[in-house]
């Protein structure tokens, strides 16, 4: 689930909700305008099962009542919803205002946080729980080695004392000795003849660093064909966003990005005034390089970003790379392609301005570009030193002031690493199979009533409706976690070649990159299966999906609680809230993006032109709309596209 659904269900989420109690309240109010609220609410508090409330009220009064949910999970839920709503708001006046007034009022970001809504607290939740998890030992039965893993990993990230201990020298040693050493570190002693941009990336891959800082590379399932994959070929991964790096070296957030670059540069050993003068020069080269990527409102068309190609007809169109060499020593050695392999090329003036730039780079500028991507990439994993500098630039990009809790960190860098082990220990302690069956009830439901709108839209011709009500029929749905986690077994046999040490981080962390990359690539020649429970399989995270791909929509576990959805209320709360997951994630498959695959994941134009036209006439009204806002606080424009 995009970032843009943090925001817009947090609010949607909290006005929902207070919708919901707001109506109770107006109707009980129109009932019983002449019974005092307030007295029934505060004796309430002392017995909360309706077979036992003492209440002052009328013999009209208790009747009403006796549809009131008293239970502690109701009384919880309304408590909450009262400290975030505004009763001093005329909800027909300012509904927002009214639903979260007190909320925006009350409620302040912590300095490890750059913003707060639904989601960051259900998050530290999920987290505290994973922690106890996670450091628990087990009482009884041998261990499965998954589980070890994840625990060996967490014990590395945890030993601040041996991190210390150990100093520079890991990413020192991995700089030079692996990766050819960086330019503005080494200085003179820079080896400039060893060094080719191919070679780089070959090392990176060795190494477990990124490949994809020159040419994104991946292997994944191909937009045409959903049932096989293939070799996609895009531009660079940059280490600050495009729109960013291409205002130039006077942007402040560019300049906080240079800054950066420079201190840890120095930090590491090299000459201030070196540094400053050679980074200067990388930076200008990632600018370039930003400067001939395409901006993110121009990738939505999904079309227009598949563009097939075989390596034979790549090395022509583009002779100064030698694609077959590069394709193949990028793939897991157990993986072959020819010169007939197809690769998907996502924005090719992309490759040409590439070729063309670095023709004329000097090497030195590309060896500092991607040597200070990878010194980048490893300060979270080395000494408080780094770490400090690194959070001195988060703070100019994030407003962040200070660090997480180390445990916090730790947690999410375990999770994300070993997302099945971790995954697996959750859902055995923590989750409730209510969740998950009321869930499925839900999607059915929310289900039928986007079937019920799609055959009453009246600008959409019939044919394009039927494809489009099969395409919705269609959509798989996946809830709360795979029954394989459960099989320690699958488990373990899926990280048999991965290796972690309890005192070795930094490179506990390259193993873990490395075993990814070898897993994804390795799978270029794997029929696609569209319900693997390795690609669902990571239940402990607060967050939704939908893929265009799969045509699926998923509900891990990790959202299926707190403010989401809970057993012990109302079920129209839950319909208010995670309802309205499952409703954004449903409509994500005729957005301008997912409207461009049929039912069955596959990149294909289903649409009549005349109703294509009215939809796009009809996206374009919404994209004007916030096209036009303005945020007040910063002064900053919407994209309408993107948003």
């Amino acid at each position: 689930m995009e970032r843009g659904l943090t925001m817009v269900a947090t609010v949607a989420l909290l006005a929902a909700i207070a919708l919901a109690v707001s109506l109770g309240v107006l109707i009980a109010r129109r009932q019983h305008q002449s019974e005092p609220l307030m007295p029934v609410a505060m004796e309430s508090r002392g017995n909360v099962s309706t077979g036992g409330a003492q209440l002052p009220v009328s013999r009209a009064g208790a009747q009403s009542l006796a549809d009131v949910c008293l239970t502690p999970g109701c009384v919880h839920a309304a408590s909450e919803v009262l400290e975030k709503l505004d009763p001093s708001v005329d909800p027909c006046d300012d509904f927002y205002e009214y639903s979260c007034g007190k909320y925006l009022r009350t409620t302040n970001i912590p300095d490890d946080k750059s913003s707060v809504n639904t989601f960051t607290a259900i998050n530290d939740q999920l987290l505290e729980k994973l922690r106890t998890a996670i450091e628990e030992e087990e009482s009884q039965g041998p261990v499965p080695r998954s589980f070890q893993l994840a625990r060996k990993l967490y014990k590395a990230c945890m030993n601040k004392t041996l991190i210390e201990s150990r100093g520079l020298a890991p990413l020192q040693s991995v700089l030079k000795d692996e990766l050819g050493g960086w330019p503005a570190v080494e200085g003179d002693q820079w080896d400039e003849a060893g060094f080719d941009w191919r070679q780089s990336v070959y090392r990176f891959r060795r190494a477990g660093y990124s490949v994809d800082y020159f040419i994104d590379f991946s292997v994944a399932t191909d937009a045409r064909n959903s049932k096989q994959r293939s070799i996609n070929l895009d531009q660079a991964s940059l280490g600050l966003s495009r729109e960013f790096l291409v205002k130039g070296p006077s942007d402040k957030l560019v300049d906080a990005y240079y800054r950066y670059q420079v201190d840890l540069a120095v930090l590491l050993g090299a000459d201030r005034a070196r540094a400053e003068r050679e980074l200067k020069q990388s930076l200008d080269f990632e600018i370039a390089l930003a400067n001939i990527s395409l901006p993110s409102e121009k990738r939505r068309n999904v079309t227009q970003l598949y563009n097939p190609m075989t390596v034979e007809e790549l090395q022509r169109e583009y002779p100064s790379v030698p694609w077959l060499e590069y394709l193949q020593t990028l793939l897991p050695p157990h993986v072959k392609i020819s010169n007939d392999e197809v690769i998907v090329v996502s924005v090719p003036s992309y490759l040409k301005s590439l070729e063309a730039l670095l023709s004329h780079t000097p090497k030195r500028v590309m060896a500092n570009y991607v040597m200070w991507r990878a010194a980048g990439a490893s300060v979270t994993y080395m000494t408080e030193e780094l770490r400090s500098r690194q959070l001195k630039y988060f703070s100019a990009l994030s407003g962040k002031t200070e660090r997480e809790p180390r445990w916090k960190e730790c947690v999410d860098i375990v999770a994300g690493g070993l997302s099945l082990s971790v995954g697996s220990i959750y859902v055995r302690k923590y989750f409730n199979e209510e969740a998950k069956k009321a869930a499925l009830e839900m999607v059915d439901d929310i289900r039928q009533e986007f079937l019920h709108i799609l055959q009453e839209v009246d600008w959409m011709d019939e044919g394009t409706r039927k494809k489009g009500l099969e395409k919705a029929k269609s959509m798989a749905v996946h809830i709360a976690y795979p029954d394989e986690l459960l099989d320690d077994a699958k488990l373990d046999q899926f990280y048999e070649k991965l290796d972690v040490s309890p005192t070795l981080y930094l490179e506990s962390v390259l193993n873990l990159t490395k075993f990814g990359t070898n897993y994804s690539f390795g799978r270029l020649r794997q029929p696609v299966n569209k319900t693997e429970w390795i690609t669902h399989g990571r239940p402990a995270i607060v967050n939704a999906f939908y893929s265009s791909i799969e045509n699926s929509i998923q509900f891990p576990a990790g959202i299926l609680q707190g403010a989401f959805f809970s057993a012990e209320r109302p079920k129209y709360m839950n319909y208010g809230a995670i309802g309205f997951v499952i409703g954004h994630e449903i409509t994500h498959g005729f957005d301008d993006q997912g409207r461009q695959f049929d039912k069955d994941g596959n990149l294909v134009d289903w649409w009549d032109p005349v109703t294509r036209d009215e939809y796009l006439k009809k996206a374009e009204c919404i994209i004007s709309q916030y096209g036009n806002f303005t945020d007040e606080q910063t002064g900053m424009h919407l994209n309408g596209i993107n948003t």
